[in-house]
């Protein structure tokens, strides 16, 4: 039997920014525990959870530092009182988050067993055992997402893959809508079958370190191991885990991160299925949810000692765009007006069609029209809220000024792509376009505002 009493007092101060006891005697109290678990066989009580960072949107490679600095901070506190450096080290189980990277997040459960075999070496442990680290690891969150859910078993599959093939001594695959209801009798047997596919039917349990040899794995183990070595380094430079979240500069860099990932996130340079690309058309409304649970509270506790690492998911803000337009008393149309060019006006309309439908926005596609009156005749007789002029660069400056004269104002018109006569269709009034290199979130709150959704 292996039993694990997952204590992470500097894991909780980073989460909550307090502890209910001061950090020198949470750090006793844990030495007291490794002494008592010290003679029971199977038994780990130290838990560094890596987690923390990544569902606050840590990077793999950022994870693993901050996680092997966490770990090394115990090391420390352990030693320094009176508790062998074996000991020490033959307490602990740590816990990684598993991201969507396939291949980067299983280079990075190699480079963790590696690196953290050469910190404790530098605490001369009688024997090489006192070096192994074992891994549990848990399917990460910041990519979950409320619409289109099943998605999100797809998700967790590659991830507890990830861990497998990492080297995870044991994995939690997390229910598909956990992130946004209390989990169901069904979400969390499929959980507990997506371990068993693997295990039963894969058989990746047979093979000790499927990785090993793999150019490509080998190469990507190192190249991660360097980088966040480097980042450890730069973390006991400063005086270590508990100093560096007193200054804030862990919180610091992993809030850098995490914004610098929603922007992405934003201008769909990171893809989530369903939620900023390529929505279900299907989905008239939100999945049954709790918004406490799906947007959680983010005030910081008062009086906190450091400042706390918040949880946070990549796809929140287009979550909370899609669930105000549902709420709105008109579900607005958006109407796709292709015209011209047969291809480019067929690609710009497919295009635009998801763009719009990610805001929840009732889409109407049409194969195409003859003329640019007909198409205005036919979308003011939608009714349409929104105008999607879908044509080719050449055609845009005598059908865009045309369309937008027959409009009158009666609907918001947008032009597809980002043609080379942009300013030249902007002095005849036209002031909206839409293209890949748009920032698909802000652009459709600002459509939403336009059309007085709040």
């Amino acid at each position: 039997m292996r039993i694990c009493i997952a204590a992470d007092p500097l894991g909780r101060l980073a989460l909550n920014g307090k502890l209910c006891v001061p950090v020198d005697q949470g750090l006793d109290y844990l030495g007291d525990l490794v002494k008592e678990s010290a003679g029971v066989h199977g038994m780990k009580c130290l838990e560094p959870s890596g987690n923390i960072f990544s569902n606050a949107g840590a990077g793999p490679a950022a994870e693993l530092a901050y996680t092997l600095s966490l770990g090394n901070e115990y090391m420390a506190a352990l030693t320094s009182r009176g508790i062998k450096p074996d000991t020490a080290a033959q307490a602990m189980r740590f816990t990684f988050g598993i991201g969507p990277d396939f291949f980067p997040e299983i280079a990075k459960l190699r480079a963790a067993r590696m690196l953290w075999a050469t910190i404790v070496k530098g605490y001369e442990p009688a024997s090489e055992e006192a070096s192994r680290m074992h891994i549990h690891s848990v399917t990460g969150r910041w990519n979950k997402t409320l619409y289109d859910p099943y998605v999100n078993m797809l998700r967790t599959q590659t991830e507890a893959m990830s861990a497998v093939l990492g080297g995870s001594e044991s994995i939690t695959v997390e229910p598909f809508d956990t992130v946004s209801r209390s989990a169901g009798g069904f979400s969390e047997r499929i959980a507990r079958n997506q371990q068993l596919l693997l295990m039963e039917e894969s058989h990746l349990g047979k093979v000790a370190d499927p990785g090993a040899g793999s150019y490509y794995l080998e190469e990507l183990t190192l190249m991660m191991a360097k980088k966040a070595w480097k980042l450890f380094l730069e973390i006991e430079n400063e005086g270590g885990f508990l100093k560096s979240l007193q200054t804030g500069t862990i919180q610091g860099k992993i809030a850098a991160a995490a914004k610098s990932r929603k922007e992405d996130t934003a201008k769909r340079r990171e893809i989530l299925l369903g939620t900023n690309q390529y929505p279900n058309f299907r989905e008239a409304t939100a999945p049954e949810h709790d918004p406490e649970r799906l947007f959680p509270e983010t005030t910081p506790p008062q009086e906190t000692e450091v400042i706390p690492i918040r949880p946070s998911r990549g796809g929140e803000g287009f979550e909370k765009l899609r669930l105000a337009t549902e709420k709105a008393q008109h579900r607005p149309l958006a109407f796709m007006l292709p015209v011209g060019n047969p291809a480019m006006r067929s690609a710009r309309a497919q295009f635009s069609s998801n763009f719009f439908a990610v805001a929840g926005y009732e889409v109407r596609n049409n194969n195409g029209f003859e003329t640019a009156s007909d198409g205005v005749e036919a979308a003011l007789e939608a009714k349409a809220d929104i105008i999607v002029i879908c044509s080719s660069d050449d055609e845009y400056p005598v059908v865009a000024p045309e369309i937008y004269r027959l409009t009158a104002g009666k609907a918001v018109v947008v032009v597809a792509g980002n043609p080379p006569s942009t300013e030249t269709l902007k002095a005849e009034g036209l002031e909206h376009f839409i293209s890949v290199r748009s920032n698909v979130l802000e652009t459709l709150q600002m459509f939403n505002r336009i059309l007085g959704i709040n």
